[in-house]
């Protein structure tokens, strides 16, 4: 990357019908912001956008279910959310929503260019009508018997139990889901996106994405293999985008078609609200990169249809890249938000400090495959790696310099070659760490971490600066400004993944509140002769009680 580079991070949309969970934050959003904190450090431009997904039919079906309306529902949730982030610690430039007016008017001028480009058509297609209900039925709205394995709660789009993607008039024994009727198939028109018209140049964009996750490129790949179709655009509901043209006052913009333009008109919101209307096409023409983060059950929509899009748009740059997870299961097993199979983050945020649920998530982030948290993963990761390695590296440290040296940091003019080397891993572990957030693998930058911090902890060992005070204090004094020093490192290194924590490290570190961070380490900034404080714990140990009071609220 160039000295300064434009960089987009889009962070998918949740549905505004409910609260997060430990799942969304592995898929999407810790992911998002370690990779901006990362790229702010370095010294890039950085706007990273996001909003609460106010439009699709599961807000709908929540606010029916509460008696009130789903701008209600929205609402509630687009507030919850901004305070997880604020307290979690996610950075985003601007959390949004799709029920603002400025997005209906970016998704409305989007659907007009795409029309009169050529690729938007009308076209008769069959849907659910309930006769009660006076109106046609959303693919949630209606359930029925799967033709595939017979299950008997299948819904219009998809069948959860052998998780086949399902059209409504598939279902045998069709019933309306809100007064458990019988729907009639009635005929519709409606607009359609003319998808087949880029498969040729999706292709041609795809073989050349050599650095995406396997994951992303073979599914990507196998989808286009299977050919395209032109995908429906508008629906028969009076909740979502209305449809800018006359004589369709009674449909809206399909909330997939709208929902991804959301990243292009949080973009424009930001800009307006920074007193800048262009400032937004810095991040989404020339030069600028763009990445998209969510879970696998999005990759299509961000490596297939929203790139279409841009290239029905014209004069707007393609996604970057795509580094979509996998899935984060719970205890072994899927997480399920119907069955209340969660750690849902207002909960979590309520009890427990926002950084070991960074790290621990960090550890395993599903970035290849599925992988799993655990109460008893999270105790154990907390207590023998955040705290004995990580924070007890700089309690002792920082204890010891305070103890044996009144309070200041000691003199650096006798550092040896032991020294040297770890000193020289510091700066390896700088540049590896980064190199592997920029690849989007977040495991790994931490791990390097990590081992630098039981490399520091080794060297204490093998120094004993606890004894060497006694008869060489000299030695003693290189021991602990080296250790500050590697501290220091890991402060810097680890300020992505655990902002709160390399925060309160600054200020025990001696640094004034004014230095900026910033992704550099010299081993010159821990400065002879300054004072630091008398050090407290960084972390807390946990006590394993809660493994048993947290799964039984899972299995209440």
């Amino acid at each position: 990357m160039s000295a300064t580079q434009k960089i987009l991070v889009a962070v998918a949309w949740p549905y505004a019908n409910g609260s997060i969970h430990v799942g969304h934050v592995a898929g999407t959003y810790l992911p998002a912001d370690i990779f901006a904190r990362y790229h702010r450090l370095k010294g890039h431009d950085v706007l990273m956008v996001s909003g609460s997904d106010a439009h699709g039919t599961p807000v709908t079906l929540e606010a029916e279910k509460r008696g009130v309306s789903p701008s209600e529902v929205a609402n509630l949730y687009l507030d919850e959310f901004k305070d997880n982030w604020d307290r979690l610690g996610i950075s985003f430039d601007l959390f949004t929503s799709t029920s603002t007016e400025n997005h209906a008017s970016v998704s409305q001028e989007l659907f007009l260019t795409l029309k009169d480009n050529g690729y938007i058509f009308e076209k008769s297609m069959h849907q659910p009508y309930c006769i009660d209900d006076n109106r046609f039925l959303a693919d949630r709205y209606v359930e029925g018997q799967c033709p595939l394995c017979s299950y008997d709660k299948a819904r219009g789009d998809q069948c959860d139990s052998c998780g086949r993607t399902l059209d409504p008039q598939d279902l045998i024994n069709l019933t309306c889901g809100l007064c458990g009727g019988s729907p009639e198939i009635r005929e519709t028109i409606h607009f359609f996106f003319e998808l087949t018209k880029f498969e040729d140049l999706l292709k041609q964009w795809i073989s050349k994405k050599l650095d995406w996750k396997p994951n992303v490129l073979n599914f990507t790949k196998g989808f286009l293999e299977g050919g395209l179709v032109d995908r429906p655009i508008t629906r028969d509901i009076e909740w979502g985008v209305e449809v800018p043209l006359q004589g369709y006052e009674s449909k809206r913009l399909y909330v997939w078609f709208e929902a991804v333009i959301g990243y292009l008109s949080a973009s424009k919101e930001w800009a307006i609200l920074k007193g800048e209307p262009d400032a937004w096409k810095d991040f989404w023409t020339g030069e600028s990169q763009s990445y998209y983060f969510m879970g696998k059950d999005n990759i299509i929509f961000h490596s297939i249809l929203w790139p279409a899009m841009l290239m029905g748009n014209e004069n707007l740059n393609l996604p970057t890249n795509v580094p979509a997870n996998e899935y984060l299961n719970m205890e072994g097993f899927k997480l399920s938000t119907s069955r209340n199979w969660a750690v849902w983050l207002p909960d979590y945020l309520d009890q427990y400090e926002p950084d070991p649920l960074r790290y621990v998530i960090a550890s395993i982030l599903p970035e290849l495959s599925d992988s799993d948290f655990s109460w008893k993963e999270y105790i154990r990761a907390n207590n023998d790696e955040l705290v004995a390695t990580y924070g007890n590296l700089i309690h002792r440290v920082l204890s010891m310099t305070f103890n044996y040296f009144d309070g200041q940091v000691p003199s650096n003019k006798l550092v040896d070659t032991e020294c040297e080397e770890l000193l020289l891993k510091c700066e390896k572990t700088i540049l590896l760490v980064g190199e592997s957030i920029e690849q989007a693998q977040f495991r790994k930058g931490l791990s390097l971490a990590m081992t630098l911090a039981s490399d520091a902890n080794k060297f204490l060992e093998e120094r004993k600066p606890w004894q060497t005070n006694k008869s060489d204090k000299e030695k003693t004094a290189a021991s602990l400004w080296t250790s500050l020093s590697v501290i220091n490192c890991l402060r810097v290194v680890l300020e992505p993944y655990l902002p709160h924590s390399s925060e309160k490290l600054k200020k025990m570190l001696g640094f004034p509140e004014t230095k900026p961070s910033n992704w550099v380490w010299d081993r010159n900034d821990i400065i002879p002769g300054i004072s630091i404080d008398k050090p407290a714990p960084l972390f807390k140990k946990l006590d394993d009680e809660i493994i048993e009071t947290e799964d039984a609220k899972l299995r209440a």
